[in-house]
């Protein structure tokens, strides 16, 4: 059972009180998650009172799936040099995939892929200009950190340069995949070619900078400690006290079917509420948390409308990146109405900047 001191700090938080990086790590450290349940929904409410969990209708694009940092955790890239299962997406198949979005009544492109060796930056900036000359009204977000680092390194540009010319080409916001856990010791661990924490807050510092805004993560419940994951948090409250750049915070579990290199077991859905609950109480100013349906299915979907997210994510009428992970929850819009009404919730349509449409 949890000491009376885990409780203070439950009641410091729905005092409008911002919690300390020790304070976080008590919450972590206990076990009343009815308790951190009941006070994230009670922050929830103070940040939307309205009695709505909105969602957005999207596509998710992966333009390649040829990626040479090969992270221990993921089962969806290939190798470069021509692997029979290696891909890039041209420009019709991109062109189908968004005719069914609009056809759909969707207008937002979620467009990420693996860090392909032999594309530059001049062909991501053909691809965007491209998409926003065929669909002058698409919402193109897109590439993440890792990503544009990777981009940086090939051309040896600054982030900024790269950032502005990808802006310039169609972007206009960045998703926060790729921050896994922002500590370094997990990040050699798990993927360790990747940009490094610093790297990854000074890209998104940088897109904001420049009038971007993009989506906060965190992937846990593989080889982090506590002590990390509210370390993680604690740069993410930091970087938004700066720069007021994230617009929401998405987190989700590691999810593990064998076929990663990556030899841990998958948490289950206590520790994702858990999670999320005790984000929600530490962020206290990143507005939106987004449900993880995707990994954890409809039912705790639902759940995790009263442990602090307000937000259903997108119906992502296509996901490979999780789904290569053995993960496969697919739902519709109307699958989306439900479980808000499930939870006691009115659905609602919303853009990317949480705008009802």
């Amino acid at each position: 059972m949890a000491d009376k001191k885990f409780y203070q700090i439950i009641e410091k938080t729905l005092l409008g009180e911002r919690l300390s990086s020790d304070d976080c790590l008590v919450l972590f450290e206990g076990d009343d998650l009815v308790a951190l349940g009941a006070a994230a929904d009670q922050i929830r409410n103070s940040f939307h009172p309205e009695g709505i969990a909105t969602y957005c209708v999207d596509r998710n694009i992966n333009y390649t799936n040829v990626c040479d940092v090969y992270c221990t955790f993921c089962a969806f890239y290939r190798p470069p040099g021509g692997h029979p299962e290696s891909y890039v997406r041209t420009k019709e198949e991109i062109k189908e995939k968004i005719d069914e979005l609009y056809s759909l009544g969707g207008k937002q492109i979620l467009l990420q892929g693996g860090h392909h060796p032999d594309l530059r930056i001049e062909w991501y900036e053909n691809l965007f200009s491209w998409m926003k000359t065929e669909y002058p009204d698409i919402h193109l977000h897109a590439l993440s950190p890792p990503e544009i680092h990777h981009i940086s390194k090939l051309e040896d540009m600054p982030y900024e340069v790269v950032i502005n010319r990808l802006h310039q080409s169609g972007l206009d916001s960045i998703p926060g995949g790729g921050g896994e856990i922002l500590v370094d010791r997990v990040r050699n661990k798990i993927s360790k070619l990747k940009v490094n924490t610093e790297g990854w807050l000074e890209i998104m510092r940088v897109a904001h900078g420049l009038g971007l805004r993009s989506t906060a993560t965190m992937m846990f419940g593989h080889v982090e400690t506590l002590e990390e994951r509210v370390e993680h948090l604690s740069s993410l409250r930091e970087l938004q006290d700066q720069t007021k750049g994230f617009t929401a915070f998405i987190c989700w579990t590691f999810q593990n079917d064998g076929s990663a290199t990556l030899r841990v077991p998958t948490v289950g859905s206590s520790e994702y509420l858990k999670t999320l609950s005790i984000s929600r109480l530490f962020l206290d100013n990143i507005p939106n948390f987004q449900s993880s349906w995707v990994t954890q299915g409809m039912k705790i979907g639902e759940l995790s409308l009263h442990y602090g997210a307000n937000d259903m994510g997108s119906t992502m009428i296509e996901e490979n990146v999780v789904s290569s992970a053995g993960t496969t929850y697919c739902l519709n819009e109307e699958d989306l109405s439900v479980m808000a009404k499930n939870a006691g919730f009115l659905p609602k349509r919303r853009n990317f900047f949480y705008e009802l449409v």
